[in-house]
């Protein structure tokens, strides 16, 4: 074991000691906000004098968290309680609004939230599959020897599987699962993915916003999971380097009319218009404009054609799918399986709601002029 190794064990056992002393009434908030690039997640904490009642009670903050020295401001929009700290202490997941109070370039949450109000009479639920990998320090598999292995077929696994010799990690995502409940996240269910040190947890359904805030602190809590284990989880939609082993965050989306009795309809009517804009949402499924999705979908194991857009029944190797039990039930929703396991969840769901709803209402205000001409 290196003594970088033995270092992490020792200084998390010690950090107990500190955690155990008592404290006032204090209550220590952690800020947490996505950066520049809106791919990652940045953090500081502050101490209140009480513990909040609610998002309203927290105030924002101000700093020049980048190298380019600029003021910013962090805006509070959503409160978890602190798995790592315990209560009273919170998370708090914040907006980024330059000095001037206006909007930055990774905040997309801003523009989300006002299309969800414009589509919110249709009850949109969504749930967000994360997938992602667990890596040491040099970038390798974790638990990879030093020297690597040689990448074959039988490494691949079926998902879900259980034994030290098909997956590595499962403490990991057992406590991930814990913190996450624990901060009152709308987290259902986690898994084995197929490549050994990969795993997936699943967010929702929520409806509206709350989905995308929910994932950005699930990232969060996953990577100060990954601090204590001392490995690295990475959601690179290609994290090692042979492409084969990708990852993605497939999205599960429905409308009232999807989840109701002859639902089926609404959700074909949706596919048929994701159809017609498969190259616009390519472009807002991963941070880098669609290069990462280029790599990682093309079409062979379980992903579809960055070219063209497929749909079909059960099929995991289409864009867009119908789960086997929703057509049975004719009822339900529809998965889309292009987002890259990096992409902004903000983005993913905006551009789905302006798909497959407000692209409805303009079909609708075009077919009025037809007939009125």
């Amino acid at each position: 074991m290196s003594t970088l190794s033995r270092s992490f064990g020792l200084h998390k056992i010690v950090k107990q000691h500190y955690l155990s002393l008592a404290k006032g009434a204090e209550c220590q908030v952690t800020y947490i906000w996505i950066d520049k690039a809106g791919e990652n997640l940045l953090c500081k904490t502050r101490t209140l004098e009480m513990e909040p009642a609610g998002i309203r009670g927290i105030v924002e903050d101000t700093d020049n968290f980048t190298l380019e020295l600029k003021m910013f401001v962090l805006v509070p929009v959503r409160m978890f309680r602190d798995p790592f700290t315990l209560d009273p202490n919170k998370l708090v997941l914040c907006e980024v609004l330059d000095g001037n109070y206006a909007l930055t370039g990774s905040n997309q949450r801003s523009q989300c939230v006002k299309v969800m109000e414009k589509v919110k009479d249709f009850q949109p639920w969504f749930g967000m599959e994360q997938e992602y990998m667990l890596l040491d320090l040099d970038g390798k598999p974790f638990g990879w020897p030093s020297l690597g292995l040689p990448f074959t077929a039988g490494m691949t696994k079926n998902p879900c599987t259980v034994g030290i010799n098909n997956m590595l990690g499962r403490d990991i995502s057992i406590s991930h699962y814990r913190a996450c409940l624990y901060a009152g996240i709308n987290i259902s269910g986690t898994n084995a993915e197929a490549f050994p040190t990969q795993w997936e947890f699943q967010v929702g359904p929520c409806e509206g916003i709350e989905v995308g805030d929910h994932v950005w602190m699930a990232r969060y809590i996953l990577h100060r999971v990954c601090e204590d284990f001392g490995v690295v989880a990475s959601l690179d939609a290609t994290p090692i380097e042979e492409k084969k082993h990708t990852s993605g965050c497939h999205t599960n989306f429905s409308t009232k009319e999807m989840r109701s009795k002859g639902g089926l309809q609404y959700i074909e009517e949706a596919i048929a218009r994701l159809t017609k804009r498969h190259s616009q949402h390519l472009r807002v499924y991963d941070p880098h404009g669609g290069a990462d999705n280029m790599i990682r979908l093309t079409n062979q194991s379980t992903t579809s054609s960055f070219q063209s857009f497929s749909t079909a029944t059960a099929s995991r190797k289409v864009s867009v799918r119908i789960p086997d039990h929703v057509s049975r039930s004719g009822c339900g929703y529809l998965e889309d399986r292009r987002p890259a396991a990096n992409c902004d969840p903000y983005s993913v769901m905006r551009a789905l709601a302006e798909t497959c709803l407000l692209g409805a209402a303009e079909e609708d205000d075009e077919g009025k002029k037809t007939t009125a001409a």
